[in-house]
């Protein structure tokens, strides 16, 4: 490795450690949005704009301008998590924390800026990077830069997110959909309570709620082709507080995700038929509230090509893992993966030599820090042979 690039690894782990140590939840990314501004601010060429109060756009225009435009997007927000890694660059910010990997993510967009920032004469075209707010969060960033118009006269999108489900060194590529939409419900279940020695004088929710739980997996089962089918999943039940009393209602929550748009809309329509259903048998009486989330991220093949051609060059092909199945996480890039052809995939950021790989969301989630230059320059590698 040369001296260049050895100093550009420790930029961005210092990088890193800085955003790690002050990490900001979604929508007060103030201190993180003004931090990496001050670092665009030390590279040359490179106009920069605050699209939101807590984010940030960086543009690199070369000398020539027939060439296209392309986007690189970075999230920059933390989780209301406290964190137990034990760092020494752990969060000062008690409850909050960078558990799914942002900080990396800004690290190494900064460290592309920089590179690309050394070779502006080169460029024939414009680099677009968005150092985005609020991807935790629903309705989420991407689509509020989207509407403010980041997107437009963009040819192509990329975006990188470090997994602890492979190893330093590697690269997945998945091309089609990489990830789900996800739709949340919280419905309310309305019986008549009493006591519990008396239940032919009720109408029992708790009765109705399981009734209504379990004929769920229908859909999966029955209603949607097993080719397309969504995950339905029930995550809270709530109801009653006493030993010998039937309660008045229930509350239900959980999600739906889904890959497939139509039966993602199919997948409501059958939950509310259901629900529909089982309470008008036992009398009972509902209300329900959906969260439509965001859609899946779809990978679209000329995006996907550049992103393979740039990854061989990084990582080289033996550390290359086409993914046959998406992930049902969700992703708010997937605004950007509907405005233009786009490609987002994973880096491996999990060395068994460190520690145990915990997963995302995880409050002793880690990042191996060896991984992150090479995903700098796989940004830089993609620019270049769009751009450059």
């Amino acid at each position: 490795m040369s001296m260049q690039k050895t100093g550009l690894k420790t930029d961005i782990i210092n990088w890193r450690r800085h955003i790690h140590r002050n990490p900001e939840v979604s929508y007060t990314e103030y201190e993180t949005a003004d931090y990496i501004q001050s670092i665009l601010e030390t590279f040359e060429g490179i106009e920069i704009s605050r699209p939101t109060e807590t984010s940030v756009l960086g543009i690199l225009k070369g000398d020539k301008t027939s060439g296209p435009t392309i986007l690189l997007r970075a999230d920059i927000d933390a989780l209301p998590i406290n964190e137990e890694t034990g760092l020494e660059f752990k969060s000062d910010n008690p409850g909050v924390m960078h558990a799914c990997g942002h900080d990396a993510h800004a690290a190494m967009l900064l460290g592309a800026a920089k590179e690309l920032s050394g070779l502006r004469q080169q460029i024939d075209g414009e680099i677009r990077f968005i150092f985005q707010h609020a991807e935790e969060t629903y309705p989420g960033g991407a689509y509020e830069l989207v509407d403010l118009g980041i997107a437009e006269g963009v040819d192509y999108a990329f975006a990188l997110h470090v997994s602890p489900d492979y190893e330093t060194g590697y690269f997945s590529v998945r091309e089609g959909a990489f990830c789900a939409a996800a739709d949340d419900f919280r419905i309310k279940i309305s019986g008549r309570g009493g006591h519990a020695a008396i239940p032919d004088s009720t109408i029992d929710p708790i009765i109705v709620g399981s009734e209504f739980t379990m004929s769920l997996q229908t859909i999966v089962s029955r209603k949607i082709s097993p080719h397309k089918v969504p995950v339905v999943s029930v995550t809270n039940f709530h109801s009653g507080d006493a030993m010998n009393v039937i309660p008045d209602t229930v509350e239900i929550g959980g999600t739906i995700r889904s890959i497939d748009e139509a039966s993602r809309v199919k997948a409501r329509e059958e939950l509310e038929h259901i629900l529909k259903g089982v309470t008008a048998t036992h009398r009972a009486e509902y209300t329900i509230e959906w969260d439509i989330g965001y859609p899946s991220v779809f990978n679209r093949t000329e995006a996907v090509d550049v992103t393979r051609d740039a990854a061989e060059k990084i990582y080289g092909s033996e550390k290359l893992i086409e993914v046959e199945q998406p992930i049902f996480g969700t992703e708010d890039f997937s605004s950007f993966s509907q405005a233009v052809p786009a490609s987002m995939q994973f880096i491996g950021v999990h060395n068994p030599k460190k520690g145990e790989a915990y997963p995302l969301h995880h409050p002793k989630f880690a990042v191996d820090e060896d991984a992150l230059d090479k995903g700098a320059l796989y940004f830089v590698e993609v620019a270049k042979s769009l751009v450059i």
